[in-house]
């Protein structure tokens, strides 16, 4: 992938992705997102392990020194693994990834500890801006932390009083018809992978268009949750109102966290996104009152991506995918150019933020170079992304895929999207130049979350309530009713 997509960088923290430690044994979830405090400069020192031999108050101390730009007091905390895998810049580079997927730290709430020898987990509740993040630090029998690890994601800490109104897109966007339209849940795949699901179905006797939505990459939930916001389930719902099936399932990676940590070693982009997505596809074509040869696929950020290929490796023939907000170019590259806009929004980026990045630049360079190979460590690879991820996607070249499929295709491109910005978008236009049944669609105020907003995009805009554009909806589901897709 290619250039800024806010779901990528959630791959790191997805995985969770420092040191030894074993994998928290609560899954991790969906993504959020606002601005980096990574680099300011420490008030104090973090205590040192034998400062305290009780797990809950080193991992408290841990979190406190990575959330306050700490990093080097935080790699005073490691065991040699830790420190192998995550010395100090890297610790900052994956505290900035938080920070840009969940929003702006907040505080550090809650401790307790966890039995998982011959570690004692410490479980640190830990509030971002867009999100309440459950953090796991691994900590030895000499006090010393031997791993992080994103437990889960719950929602965005409370904006007001108990008994205040629930923020706008709590509530429907005025395109969905809730009368127009009955849900259920459904199953995608099956054991040891098996998925939870919804499906929205328009009411009547059918048969109907259905769609299958591929989310971005990380641990997400089936509405693609971001603080206070649920795009996928504005899609679902205002597709399903305009008379189209609508199948949307939490990603593995949200239901299997622990389960995926434990083999991250040999993950490639099959296990986290394509494999369930064509298990999905079967799901929905064998549903009573879907059209079966109406089918299509629309995905977002990293499904976006892996469309082209999910149709390819899909059993019979898709009638057409969406590409919402789609990379075109290399996801290693992409991160470099998202973590270097977010440090660009701090003005002059701190010392420690000027390191993360010189670090980060050496793993992109090192991910894209002949020199990878399948035991090139995680620690030295784009936010502990493992060799195998990067290895996988060198097998796939989206724009050739896709040139090569024959099916209509939708793409959408924010103007406000700065993790996959409007430059990603001309690659994919040149590449299917004089293609029949390809829509490309622009909306000037969108951000990479298909909500609509003013000024300087940044992170901090996902905290704030709203709906996927309108427009989008409307000319998505003029597509697919229409059969130009």
């Amino acid at each position: 992938m290619p250039r800024r997509s806010l779901a990528l960088v959630l791959f790191a923290s997805l995985l969770a992705a420092c040191g030894s430690a074993p994998p928290s044994p609560s899954p991790p979830a969906s993504p959020g997102g606002p601005s980096s405090s990574a680099g300011s400069t420490p008030a104090t020192v973090a205590p040192s392990p034998a400062a305290s031999a009780d797990p809950a108050a080193i991992g408290h101390a841990f979190i406190d020194a990575l959330s306050r730009g700490d990093t080097a007091g935080a790699q005073a905390m490691e065991d040699a693994a830790m420190l192998a895998a995550a010395p100090a810049p890297k610790l900052g580079q994956l505290w900035q990834g938080l920070v840009a997927q969940y929003g702006a730290f907040q505080s550090i709430g809650t401790t307790s500890t966890q039995s998982q020898p011959p570690y004692t987990i410490a479980v640190v509740a830990v509030a971002f801006a867009g999100a309440t993040v459950t953090l796991t630090v691994a900590v030895n029998s000499s006090g010393q932390v031997g791993g992080l690890h994103v437990a889960a994601v719950g929602p965005a800490p409370s904006a007001g009083p108990a008994g205040s109104p629930p923020p706008p897109s709590a509530s429907p966007a005025a395109y969905v018809d809730q009368a127009a339209f009955s849900e259920r849940a459904v199953t995608v795949g099956s054991a040891p992978w098996a998925l939870p699901g919804t499906l929205s179905m328009p009411d009547g006797a059918g048969p109907f268009p259905g769609v299958v939505l591929v989310q971005g990459s990380g641990p997400m939930d089936r509405d693609g949750t971001v603080g206070p916001n649920k795009p996928y389930r504005d899609l679902a719902w205002g597709l399903a109102s305009a008379g189209i099936a609508v199948l949307r399932y939490d990603k593995r990676t949200y239901v299997y966290g622990a389960q995926m940590a434990a083999s991250a070693s040999t993950v490639t982009v099959r296990q986290e996104t394509t494999d369930d997505a064509v298990a999905a596809v079967a799901v929905l074509r064998a549903t009573p009152g879907v059209d079966p040869s109406r089918v299509y696929l629309v995905g977002h950020s990293l499904g976006a991506y892996l469309a082209p290929r999910i149709a390819a490796q899909a059993p019979g023939r898709l009638h057409g995918i969406g590409l919402l907000e789609a990379p075109s170019s290399g996801l290693a590259q992409l991160i470099l150019d998202q973590e270097g806009y977010l440090a660009s929004l701090q003005g002059s980026p701190s010392p420690s933020a000027q390191d993360a990045l010189a670090s980060l630049r050496a793993q992109v360079a090192l991910a894209e170079s002949p020199a990878l190979s399948a035991s090139t460590p995680a620690s030295s690879l784009p936010l502990g992304i493992p060799a195998s991820y990067w290895l996988d996607l060198r097998t796939y070249d989206p724009l050739a895929t896709a040139s090569g499929l024959g099916i209509p295709m939708f793409f959408s491109q924010g103007g406000r999207d700065y993790q996959v910005p409007p430059s990603e978008l001309g690659p994919w236009e040149r590449a299917l130049a004089g293609r029949t049944g390809v829509v490309f669609r622009t909306y000037p105020a969108m951000d990479h979350l298909l909500l609509d907003g003013s000024g300087t995009p940044s992170p901090a805009e996902y905290s704030v309530p709203g709906h996927v554009d309108a427009q989008l909806v409307a000319d998505l589901a003029a597509w697919i009713r229409t059969g130009t897709g």
